[in-house]
């Protein structure tokens, strides 16, 4: 910091406080009831054995299909994916490949072993510009939440945008104000007068630049077929609200919320929601067709309702599974809060 003249954005704090190797969060962190946070993945195997349902219909017409993870993190959810296929599907699973997206050693360790079953049938890549052309589905969960993102406060003395920082101070860390840049990349470009007057001093405003361009990125190197990706977060319509004034930004340890997100870089989980309606624009000017955008809720319902056709091959829906399927569904629990979000280049297949 005391290079970066004694302040840095809060997008690099949250950079090196989850990612740098061998000392960042992720670099450590486990899921589930032991860890710090809970996903779809780890309720249990139904949300994998679901999205590998839905591959089938996705991977129609396509002769040799490929299935991109990124953010797998230790491998749980491609386990489930692949060991569905395989006892359901064997004609598709002997055809396709699982390809993941994983920078870091450490998890690229993890992930070898919990799918050695596997075999030659899972591959890595260190990033997106590695993929090549890609016939078939990227995917990610709770991926790009984790992507390092920048804040924004209003100054309503001035009526100017500032950037918010981190700053060393004696107790640790501290946040600063710093000036907000170049705002044509963020959602605050040409905001409304009338707006801008009812805002109250230090709103807080959340972008991810970093997630955007990935998703561009990724996007350009599907030749066919879709991206998809699940997450917590908000649509357009619900970019402002009145009573997110500090934004959502979030820090998590053992499950429960921390007071500071600035104590204990590497030991806090830093998340904040995805702007989906920014994800589907970026998507978009990369040539990709917005399919869906709705809740996790209603996704997986009618992914569930084929699994109950007759003649289809899903497995019992068992209590196990009825349980899983109640909280990747209820309102209060993963079902309402997060979203999925469908994007296509070819032919359209729908959900289910």
């Amino acid at each position: 910091m005391h290079a970066a003249g004694g302040a840095i954005p809060f997008a690099r704090f949250m950079e090196l406080a989850l990612y740098e190797p061998g000392l960042g969060y992720y670099e450590h962190a486990t899921v589930g009831r032991k860890g710090d946070f809970f996903t779809s993945v780890s309720v249990g195997p139904l949300f994998g054995e679901l999205m590998a349902f839905q591959a089938g219909a996705w991977f129609e017409g396509l002769a040799e299909p490929v299935w991109v993870e990124a953010g797998a993190h230790d491998g749980r959810f491609a386990a489930d994916f692949l060991r569905w296929l395989k006892g359901h599907r064997p004609e598709v699973y002997g055809r396709m490949r699982y390809r993941i997206v994983e920078p870091s050693a450490r998890r690229h360790g993890w992930q070898q072993e919990m799918l050695a079953e596997f075999g030659g049938r899972v591959d890595w890549v260190e990033g997106v510009e590695a993929l090549g052309d890609v016939e078939g589905v990227v995917f990610g969960n709770e991926l790009l939440d984790a992507f390092p993102l920048e804040r924004f406060g209003w100054d309503r003395s001035s009526g100017q945008w500032f950037r918010w920082g981190v700053t060393a101070v004696e107790s640790g860390f501290a946040g600063c104000r710093l000036p907000a840049g170049d705002l044509a990349s963020t959602p605050l470009q040409g905001l409304p007068g009338e707006l801008l007057e009812v805002l109250p001093d230090g709103y807080t405003v959340e972008c991810s630049p970093t997630a955007e361009a990935w998703w561009a990125k990724a996007a350009l190197a599907l030749k066919r077929g879709r991206m998809v990706t699940f997450d917590y977060g908000y649509e357009e319509s619900d970019r402002f609200r009145p009573e997110r004034t500090r934004g959502t930004l979030r820090g998590y340890r053992e499950h429960r919320l921390v007071d500071d997100v600035l104590a204990d870089p590497g030991r806090v989980d830093l998340t904040a929601h995805v702007d989906f309606g920014r994800i589907a624009v970026a998507g978009e000017s990369a040539g990709l067709k917005t399919e869906c955008l709705e809740t996790q809720r209603r996704f997986l319902t009618w992914i569930m309702a084929e699994t109950l056709k007759p003649g289809v091959d899903f497995g019992e829906w068992t209590q196990s599974r009825v349980r899983q399927f109640q909280t990747l569904t209820h309102p209060q629990h993963l079902g309402h809060s997060f979203r999925v979000i469908v994007q296509g280049r070819g032919p359209a297949t729908e959900a289910g």
